[in-house]
């Protein structure tokens, strides 16, 4: 684990065609994407950590530019880095197999489950997508239930903006 006095810089992305974003970056790498309107649930996420917190739009602009160019249908993958030490053990195994899910694909809560050797812990591999402190990058959107169909989403406009990114992503979506 990291030092807890590891700073974290914090800015925005906004006008994004899913609204308003808000970036939190660590010296480490990505460490929080909220929506602006659950900008309340982004502190409390960074309160927990124990760092100190700095606006820096320029430090997020990387960060920024990426995320706003996959919204725009332009990018399928994210070079920078991931500050995974702000994450509990189950949570980082679970959201280091959604991360690597691919671009326009999906698996389901129980594959997740099954890949990180607790078949039967896909309700906690749903716990750990819900609590995940970086949408959009680790794609939890990816996730769909058994039947193929979308289950919970925790940003933007819930299970629309989860259904607007698998389009956006030529997922196939079953109603």
């Amino acid at each position: 684990m990291t030092s807890p006095s590891l700073e974290i810089y914090l800015g925005e992305l906004n006008k994004t065609p899913l609204g308003d974003l808000r970036i939190a970056v660590s010296d480490l790498g990505l460490v929080a994407v909220e929506w602006a309107d659950s900008e309340s649930r982004l502190f409390a996420y960074l309160f927990r950590l124990k760092r100190a917190v700095e606006q820096s739009q320029k430090t997020i602009h990387p960060y920024a530019k990426e995320l706003g160019e996959y919204l725009k249908g332009k990018r399928r993958s994210f070079t920078f880095a991931i500050d995974w030490s702000t994450l509990k053990p189950f949570q980082l195994k679970t959201l280091k197999v959604v991360y690597a899910i691919p671009y326009g694909e999906t698996l389901t809560y129980a594959d997740i489950a099954m890949q990180i050797g607790r078949p039967n812990a896909y309700r906690a591999v749903g716990r750990a997508n819900a609590t995940n402190p970086m949408p959009l990058v680790i794609p939890c959107h990816r996730v769909i239930g058994k039947d193929g169909k979308l289950h919970g989403y925790g940003g933007g406009d819930g299970l629309p903006t989860k259904e607007w990114l698998l389009k956006l992503e030529g997922a196939i979506v079953r109603d």
